[in-house]
């Protein structure tokens, strides 16, 4: 809740009718994580794993099994109690919705000494789709929870190892993404992917064309589609979010979860945080450093108007008179974060872009002709990769030259394992973050003398 509190008081300070909004859609929010009761003791739901990824981690691996009930891999998150006798588990079943059949398969689990420590229910035409958080003996494999289940009267089971994070309730966890989001436009597709566990997430210009089914605005409705693996919603500013989970097919109760922390993203409107960190550089100057979002297009047009063709060039990899038409695009926080460097009458000098391709994630800085070589560049990349730290990115990559000889250094600066790879002319530098250097994130190359 201490989550909640802080967006509450962070918009009460400026003095915005926002509150109301965000409290008004929380409301929505809480009613979307409800279940259904079939049993007197049924708690609240277990949430999915803490992993704002798309893709499964690459760390140890333990089996499990899928929703076809093949056997496959699951995170080891170290879930286990001390002395390894027990494991958190989370797991996934469908079961007929009739008087006993949960009673059944409840019974079973007990028998195997394993404790179920929350449930929830996504009810469907042709069953009901049960979310278990249980505790079960060390020695149990996925596998072997699956044929237990499976026995019980269970169908299409599909389980992973869970961790600490799962004990945290339904309501709670939702009220807390709903909080980041209302902070932060760009946190949307980040809260999305703590909400519904890994999944690729794309966002959609409203002019893209459509390729395996409904992507455009035009062929999505208003409220969305539920197509079994895939959702897709309208996002505020037109577009399509898309949100793909192969490995596990969305529930109505998820896609309902799902389209109200849209809704609330659109009630809210544009918006990022306003602190600015003012840091000098090695050479002495000052520069202010801070999120912007398309409300600066006209400023960043402006930067590209002092900006030889040269510089523009190895930025974007094409005609230099195109330059403007792709800021749009980079400055929308659907799409990613930017950080600006500016100077102190406010003349935007350089632009670093996180952004968000679908399961991986991508780095881009350009920086004035007249203020390359001071640092700022490996300022901003720093920083940029401190915040994909942050999200739980496995690595981060750049696109550009084997001649852009700035960008490489910078990359390099970050003291972070590299693989090179040319494509089609191009240099992709690809920065690996492995759980140590996500959990030690680096930091800023210039030393911050303030915070306004």
């Amino acid at each position: 809740m201490s989550d909640v509190t802080d967006a509450v008081a962070h918009f009460a300070e400026h003095g915005t009718a926002v509150p109301a909004l965000v409290l008004a859609s929380l409301a929505a929010l809480i009613a979307t994580a409800g279940f259904r009761t079939r049993w007197s003791r049924r708690h609240g739901q277990a949430p999915p794993a803490d992993d704002t990824g798309a893709r499964p981690p690459t760390t140890e691996r333990t089996a499990g099994t899928g929703p076809t009930g093949r056997e496959t891999t699951g995170s080891e998150p170290g879930g286990s109690e001390p002395g390894g006798e027990s494991a958190l588990w989370r797991m996934r079943t469908t079961v007929r919705d009739a008087p006993g059949s949960l009673a059944v398969l409840c019974a079973a689990l007990a028998e195997r000494r394993i404790d179920i420590l929350s449930l929830q229910t996504h009810p469907l035409a042709e069953g009901t789709v049960d979310e278990f958080l249980l505790r079960a003996p060390g020695e149990l494999s996925g596998t072997e929870l699956a044929d237990l289940v499976t026995a019980a009267g269970g169908a299409r089971t599909w389980t992973e190892r869970a961790d600490a994070h799962d004990l945290v309730d339904a309501p709670t966890r939702v009220l807390a993404l709903a909080a980041r989001t209302a902070l932060d436009a760009a946190e949307l597709p980040l809260a999305l992917r703590q909400l519904l566990g890994r999944c690729t997430i794309r966002s959609l210009p409203a002019t893209a064309e459509a390729r395996t089914g409904p992507r455009t605005a035009q062929e999505v409705p208003p409220e969305g589609t539920l197509e079994d693996t895939v959702l897709r919603l309208r996002a505020p500013e037109g577009g399509v979010i898309s949100v793909e989970r192969p490995h596990l097919p969305f529930t109505p109760a998820e896609f309902a979860r799902a389209r109200a922390l849209v809704e609330l993203d659109a009630r809210l409107g544009p918006r990022i945080p306003h602190a600015r960190d003012v840091l000098t550089l090695t050479e002495g100057s000052d520069i202010t450093v801070r999120r912007v979002d398309t409300r600066d297009v006209p400023a960043a047009k402006a930067m590209h108007e002092r900006c030889t063709a040269r510089t523009l060039g190895l930025r974007y990899h094409g005609p230099v008179g195109d330059a403007d038409r792709y800021l749009n695009h980079l400055l929308s926080p659907r799409f990613g974060r930017t950080l600006a460097a500016q100077t102190a009458s406010g003349r935007i000098v350089a632009l670093g872009h996180l952004l968000w391709d679908g399961d991986e994630t991508e780095v881009a800085l350009l920086v004035e002709d007249g203020w390359q070589r001071r640092g700022i560049g490996g300022e901003l990349l720093g920083r940029l990769v401190a915040m994909a730290a942050e999200t739980g990115c496995e690595s981060v990559y750049a696109v550009t030259q084997a001649s852009n000889t700035g960008m490489v250094a910078a990359m390099r600066g970050l003291g972070l394992p590299l693989d090179y790879q040319i494509e089609e002319g191009t240099l992709v530098v690809t920065a690996r973050l492995d759980p140590v250097t996500r959990s030690g994130a680096p930091l800023p190359h210039g030393e911050r003398i303030g915070r306004e």
